[in-house]
């Protein structure tokens, strides 16, 4: 198992770490600040540099076939490391933090819409939701107003960790439609946003809604009788 860092602060960017496996798979680490891909957030991208100073560019993470194993995925022609071997875990931050921001944002735009969610994307200036909205009328203007005004409001965001019990005891957390928060590992991650929106949420986030920065919604788009597609993009 890979001890998953960013788990616990989603600002880390660096640890160093031991290669444990390496293979056509992937690479695999005792421990790791790079998010594997899931919940709609694409995996990371950044180096695992050695102790000779060259270093291998790592193209995306995905989550292993054990729980709890993260593969780093080389960029093609790249030199893999060897089991044993201990390298600098360096994340492309500033890809990852646009992640960060516009995955929170999605978290708004749930608040911002009083409906179930179908499906969802994490880009990092653009991402999208879809709403099993039924006869609810939605209006870009207006949304992008809410998402503004939850972002001004610099909410605190915390991410905390309740039972599996506590969970099933409170089914309304749990706004995705299609896709149910991991259960069975004793515990499920909560990411709260003060005053504005509770659900389970693995993903990263910023610590505040002002970090944001100020967006815009950009179309809805209609995919099928009730549901609704929303694209965000960050406002630069």
């Amino acid at each position: 198992m890979t001890e998953e860092l960013y788990l616990e602060d989603f600002y880390l960017r660096t640890c160093t770490a031991t290669v444990t496996a390496a293979d056509a798979v992937g690479i695999r680490l005792d421990r790791t600040v790079f998010y594997p891909m899931g919940g709609g957030q694409p995996g990371d991208t950044g180096v695992l540099r050695r102790t000779d100073g060259s270093g291998v560019r790592i193209a995306d993470t995905r989550k292993g076939q054990v729980p709890g194993e993260v593969l780093h995925i080389p960029a093609q022609g790249e030199p893999m490391p060897t089991p044993g071997e201990v390298v600098a875990v360096e994340l492309d931050w500033d890809r990852r933090y646009r992640h960060m921001r516009m995955h929170t944002c999605l978290h708004l735009l749930c608040a911002a819409v009083p409906a179930g969610v179908t499906g969802g994307q994490v880009g990092d200036t653009r991402s999208r939701l879809d709403f099993d909205v039924g006869e609810l009328n939605l209006d870009k203007d207006v949304l992008t107003a809410r998402l503004n005004a939850f972002i001004a409001g610099n909410h605190p965001v915390q991410p905390r960790w309740i039972t599996d019990a506590e969970m099933q005891s409170q089914p309304e957390l749990v706004r995705t439609m299609s896709v149910k928060p991991p259960t069975g590992l004793g515990r499920v991650r909560i990411l709260a946003i003060e005053g504005v929106d509770l659900q389970p949420c693995g993903g990263t986030h910023v610590r505040a809604t002002g970090e944001i920065g100020r967006v815009v919604v950009e179309k809805i788009e209609n995919k099928g009788k009730r549901n609704r597609r929303i694209v965000v993009a960050l406002g630069e």
